[in-house]
């Protein structure tokens, strides 16, 4: 039997579930109740459209005390949901692409790692050293590359262990190119959180570099 896609265009493409599959690719894990906030509905819609999106396999619930917490199921459902953004994009009646937001077109997460502005300069630059190769929709860790990133630091060989892709390109949606995913791309944004080069402020999906850490970030990957 083949796939019913159906089944999941019906649950992305409700409004308020939207609205809620787009408050978790901030990459947190939410509570019901502040689902419920980022869609304006009740509590009790809430939780009916949060176990339809569990049922469906888009979200995962963990639990913590007495609190549950939902999530993206997986890194699949990120990228879908990218992908439906871009789509959204290129099909607007304005010509404008991506969020009004210029900090949010600048940098900001998806689900775990880098994108918009910087992240489609950080890919390509990657590209032109020839650190990774990019053939559209696949893109690979190149020799060069791998001696780049362990001189870094980066374990890369870990990284292979792992079933995540070392590299993966992902499709902007504001930007119409590519940024970086994968193992690489979620090390390199956790990277710059974790030496305050950069933050996430509080139900954003905005990344905001200081000055002296976006000098750092660009210096480190020589994207200056």
């Amino acid at each position: 039997m083949e796939p019913n896609i159906a089944t999941i265009a019906g649950l992305i493409g409700e409004e308020t579930r939207a609205a809620m599959l787009m408050a978790l690719m901030s990459g947190k894990a939410l509570t019901a109740t502040e689902l419920a906030i980022e869609a304006d509905i009740t509590a009790q819609t809430a939780s009916s459209h949060l176990n339809k999106l569990v049922d469906g396999e888009l979200l995962i619930v963990r639990k913590q005390g007495r609190h549950k917490y939902f999530q993206l199921a997986n890194q699949h459902v990120a990228d879908l949901l990218e992908q439906i953004l871009t789509l959204s994009a290129s099909h607007s009646s304005t010509t404008k692409k991506g969020p009004s937001d210029p900090h949010l077109k600048y940098a900001r997460i998806c689900y775990d790692h880098l994108a918009g502005e910087i992240g489609v300069s950080l890919y390509h630059i990657l590209a032109e050293k020839d650190a990774i190769t990019d053939q559209a929709t696949h893109t690979e860790l190149t020799p060069k590359g791998e001696d780049f990133f362990s001189d870094l630091g980066v374990d890369i060989a870990g990284m292979k262990k792992q079933r995540r892709p070392v590299c993966k390109s992902c499709l902007d949606w504001s930007e119409r190119k590519n940024h970086l995913a994968g193992s690489l791309g979620q090390y390199i944004l956790s990277h710059a959180l974790e030496r305050k080069w950069a933050y996430q402020p509080p139900g954003t999906r905005i990344i905001q570099f200081s000055d002296d850490g976006l000098a750092a970030f660009l210096s480190r990957y020589t994207l200056k």
